[in-house]
């Protein structure tokens, strides 16, 4: 009995390092096969991510193509020319459909130079509230020049919570308007589009759109005479917009006969 139990039991231990050898097989496949899955999910996701990113970056670079067949139609004075009247164009390249307009600045208001009563006449355009209008345009004023004490311009806008002070010195951008006591997110939505830094001199009423036409009536006391005339093209701003996937805007200055070219761009953003 004694020699019997001595044969059985290497033989279970036999079994038993075989049966534990197995199941480190086992996991060690299971563990092999969750990581391939996992690396096979996480490359699945880097390529989607890189064609995601190769796709907008090819569609930025059709907006920016058709940003440059615009300007090419803008000087171009044979009948492919563009007039810049804000209608839209549509250009394919590259496979995207982008769909262009040009819209002359030549009736916007430059809110660097404009006096502070036709920027009041502007803001109640907008804002259709005088006294919100009126503090608003004062504000603006007293930003670009020092109409205001700086003390106390400071200390009006410690009071509203503000870490900064007018600089006064022009605006450097549209969105610096943001800035300025009194304006909201949704009144510079709606006041910006009526604005350009670039045009010097007043706002031409021909070129005006119904907005400004009101501000400068109501400013100047006189109705804006309608012309035929085609738009003031010297300053224009071209959008491109890939069904909204992608855009550019660029804000440009005709200069014919200029010895560096016959346009200049002042401005390039997404």
């Amino acid at each position: 009995m004694k020699k019997r139990t001595k044969k059985l039991f290497p033989a279970l231990r036999e079994r038993s390092d075989n049966g534990f050898a197995l199941i480190i097989v086992l996991w060690t496949l299971v563990l092999v096969a969750l990581l391939v899955a996992q690396l096979n999910s996480a490359g699945r996701t880097e390529a989607q991510l890189a064609s995601n990113l190769r796709g907008a970056a090819a569609l930025q670079a059709a907006t920016d193509g058709a940003i440059q067949d615009a300007v090419f139609h803008l000087i171009d004075h044979s009948p492919r020319h563009w007039a810049a009247d804000n209608k839209p164009h549509v250009v394919t390249i590259a496979g995207a459909a982008i769909t262009v307009r040009i819209e002359s600045q030549a009736g916007k208001i430059n809110p660097n130079s404009a006096p502070p009563n036709l920027l009041n006449q502007l803001l109640r355009q907008v804002s259709r509230d005088p006294r919100t209008a009126a503090t608003i345009a004062a504000a603006i004023a007293a930003w670009r020049s020092p109409l205001v004490p700086a003390a106390e311009q400071a200390a009006a806008y410690r009071a509203a919570g503000h870490d900064y002070v007018p600089p006064d010195a022009p605006f450097e951008s549209l969105d610096e308007l943001g800035l300025v006591l009194g304006m909201t997110p949704d009144l510079l939505a709606r006041l910006t589009p009526h604005l350009s830094l670039y045009r010097n001199g007043a706002p031409d009423p021909a070129s005006a759109d119904p907005v400004v036409a009101a501000a400068l009536e109501a400013w100047s006391g006189q109705r804006p005479t309608p012309t035929s005339a085609p738009p003031d093209e010297s300053l224009v701003i071209i959008s491109a917009n890939a069904n909204g996937r992608a855009s550019r805007h660029a804000t440009i200055q005709l200069t014919p006969g200029a010895a560096d070219g016959p346009f200049r761009f002042l401005d390039w953003s997404e």
